[in-house]
């Protein structure tokens, strides 16, 4: 079990490279927040296609016949949700690092991430039939408090507010919860790696009339050397290494654990953002990631199998 959690910590640590890298592309170049989702995805999907061949090939060897060994036995019933996780992940990207580019990484992330699963706590309880407990109800409540002391800090140490970037983290975080509700309402037997391909794929399809309508891809050729390797990190270190070690971990570690390691995420973000960002919270935005954090973990360790939330930052995860 030591070694899962290690192996989701590390994952935890691998995503929260996302909006740091992606901060010094939008600072030094012109890069569109929609134009790096898709290049992020684009650099992506190639390991991703080869984890699902593997994962079919292993799956057809034991079960022939079982869902998912085989693209050509998915579905319309199966492939709909994994549009709709597509859809969402598309939004999700490009509202995230919209959110980066417009204030911060770390503020960005913290809204990002970790109202999400406080939100999935409450909202997971009508639509499955269960009655939001008073602890949830009150995680939601301290989560709201931490996300509005954020949001002072930010105003004293930028001095401005930044509503714009304000809510598009906040869009991001509506948005990843419409993806793990739709994940968890969902249950279709698709295997991990497969449902990860179809989800990314879709996402890249909804992304790349946006970016060639808005002129994305204009000015590619002015980026350097360096950034070019930026892009590449964010769609390999991140989302493909990230993706993998937190399957791996999850093999040996618990769900609800998991889900509390993973809010390690946010606070790596605002650690590195503060090393390499110079991104200042102060101390009424340290105290309200503090009570965010806080409101996570109760909402995850309490809030029954709706707050067993993951995050995996196909983006999911930032």
């Amino acid at each position: 079990m030591i070694r899962g959690a290690l192996l989701i910590a590390l994952a935890a640590l691998l995503w929260a490279t996302t909006g740091i890298v992606a901060k010094f592309l939008f600072t030094e170049t012109d890069l569109q927040a929609t134009t790096l989702a898709f290049l992020r995805l684009a650099v992506a999907l190639p390991f991703f296609w080869m984890l699902m061949r593997r994962e079919q090939r292993q799956l057809h060897k034991s079960a022939p016949h079982a869902p998912g060994s085989s693209l050509r036995q998915l579905n319309l019933k199966s492939l709909a949700p994994l549009a709709a996780l597509g859809l969402f992940q598309a939004i999700y990207q490009g509202s995230y690092l919209l959110a980066v580019d417009l204030t911060g990484a770390g503020i960005a992330t913290l809204i990002a991430l970790c109202l999400p699963p406080v939100l999935v706590a409450l909202l997971a309880a009508p639509l499955l039939g269960e009655k939001p407990s008073l602890i949830t109800i009150m995680a939601l409540i301290t989560a709201v408090i931490g996300t509005f002391m954020l949001v002072i800090s930010d105003m004293d140490t930028s001095g401005t507010l930044r509503l714009a970037g304000i809510l598009m983290a906040l869009l991001a975080a509506l948005v990843y919860t419409g993806f793990t509700l739709t994940s968890r309402y969902s249950s279709t037997a698709t295997p991990v790696f497969t449902t990860a391909f179809i989800c990314f794929f879709t996402a890249a399809l909804i992304l790349l009339p946006l970016v060639l309508l808005s002129g994305g891809f204009e000015g590619l050729e002015e980026l350097k050397l360096r950034h070019w390797l930026m892009v590449a990190v964010i769609g390999i270190v991140p989302t493909c290494i990230g993706y993998v070690s937190f399957f791996a971990g999850m093999k040996t570690t618990p769900a609800t654990l998991s889900s509390i390691i993973v809010t390690l995420e946010p606070l790596f973000v605002a650690l590195l953002a503060w090393i390499f960002l110079e991104e200042v919270l102060g101390p009424v935005g340290i105290a309200g990631a503090f009570i965010l954090t806080a409101a996570v973990i109760v909402a995850s360790r309490y809030g029954g199998k709706s707050g067993a939330v993951t995050n995996d930052d196909t983006g999911t995860s930032a």
